[in-house]
């Protein structure tokens, strides 16, 4: 995402976002016919890179086009769709697979974005990019991807020693990333932009902390609901939709508010919530019901709801507007490395306290030790992103 950032601004973000767009049809389309699992492999990686042209760039392009008053709203309406988009997701896929194939999942978003790219061509008119079109960093994209790919293996392969030799390759190498980032001429992103703006680079860790602790959350919670209250799979994925729906009804409000109120306001308002959320849930026991549990979830919900959309709105309206596309991958990149954190530390627990053994209702004492411990930890994650949020500072209007 981070270099497809630094492209979009230089080249022009609709061409990067339509580009990735194309991309993304592409190789979907020939993932519904792969005859094996090594080809659908391949084209999902493309996939994956696809889809950082479109992570990387969307929300730039919204804060292009969109008055720095009425920026909040429209980056509300966009957290709201991508919550649509979540929840609605597995109910269509698991709809096609069973009505089809499994082809038909990866077949079905070619027509969707064929109708978008007729759109985005006859209804999205003009360019935004910078006016003088800087070098790009080769060098420092390849330590970058060296230090990101690290990242994913080792938190994939431990405890084991070659999962920490990863880690500590990935640490390594970012740290060459910083300083070649802050000497060169033309970096992917100015490091300076976190010293300039301590709104930016709060909110950022904010948002690294508060992703991280949540994304496990609907992993963790299906497994209790299943193996040790004995929901099904279909029971226990409507009671995890009730923190969906409620994002998807407060994201626009509170995005729409943060024009209007200082955004580390409602995000702080929101983390607090998300905490008194984990609060409940880290007291659950081995008979806590399905209403507890739908409490918590609203509670999380509501306070995510609240967060992410005026944390997004404090984010890109602390760049320049030449830096747009690099602050809208660096918004994307924060929230899936706080994902990718998040789901490590669990697959660490759930190593220690259960190892290789099924999940099964015989495993519940072990499974409720991890489940504990995990939203202790998330808990504490939440409490630390309240502080750096209400901490960050007053976003005001980037000098142009």
């Amino acid at each position: 995402m981070l270099p497809f950032g630094k492209l979009a601004d230089n080249y022009g973000r609709k061409r990067i976002y339509a580009t990735g767009l194309s991309l993304y049809a592409f190789s979907s389309l020939l993932c519904g016919f792969g005859q094996d699992v090594e080809w659908v492999l391949l084209w999902r990686f493309v996939q994956g890179a696809a889809s950082a042209m479109i992570f990387g760039t969307g929300v730039a392009i919204l804060t292009s086009v969109t008055p720095s008053q009425k920026r909040g709203a429209a980056l509300g309406l966009a957290a709201a769709c991508v919550y649509i988009g979540l929840t609605l997701a597995p109910v269509i896929g698991g709809y096609l697979t069973e009505t089809w194939s499994w082809r038909a999942v990866f077949l079905f978003p070619v027509p969707l974005i064929t109708v978008l790219l007729i759109l985005i061509k006859f209804g999205l008119k003009g360019e935004w990019k910078n006016d003088e079109v800087a070098s790009f960093d080769w060098r420092g994209s390849c330590i970058f991807a060296i230090s990101s790919t690290s990242l994913v293996f080792g938190f994939s392969h431990l405890p084991s020693l070659y999962g920490v030799c990863l880690l500590l390759l990935s640490v390594a190498t970012m740290v060459l990333f910083v300083i070649h980032q802050s000497r060169h001429k033309s970096p992917l992103i100015r490091v300076q932009m976190f010293r300039e703006s301590r709104v930016f680079s709060m909110s950022l860790g904010t948002s690294f902390l508060m992703y991280g602790s949540n994304f496990p959350l609907a992993f963790l919670l299906s497994l209790y609901l299943q193996v040790v209250q004995g929901y099904s799979p279909a029971q226990a994925g409507q009671i995890l939709l009730i923190q969906a729906f409620s994002m998807v009804f407060l994201a626009p409000l509170s995005g729409r508010l943060s024009d209007k109120i200082q955004p580390r306001f409602l995000a702080t308002i929101g983390c607090g919530i998300v905490a008194c959320g984990f609060l409940v849930l880290s007291q659950m026991t081995n008979n806590t019901d399905a209403t507890y549990i739908g409490v918590s979830l609203l509670l999380i919900g509501i306070g995510f709801g609240l967060f992410s959309s005026p944390n997004n709105n404090a984010i890109m309206g602390s760049v320049q507007e030449r830096e747009l596309g690099v602050a809208s991958a660096s918004l994307n990149l924060a929230r899936m490395i706080g994902n990718l954190f998040g789901m490590s530390i669990v697959n660490l627990l759930v190593h220690y306290y259960l190892g290789d053994n099924k999940i099964v209702a015989e495993q519940t004492p072990a499974l409720m030790k991890t489940l504990s411990f995990a939203f202790h930890i998330s808990l504490m994650s939440v409490i630390l992103a309240t502080i750096l949020s209400a901490i960050r500072g007053k976003t005001g209007q980037p000098v142009s």
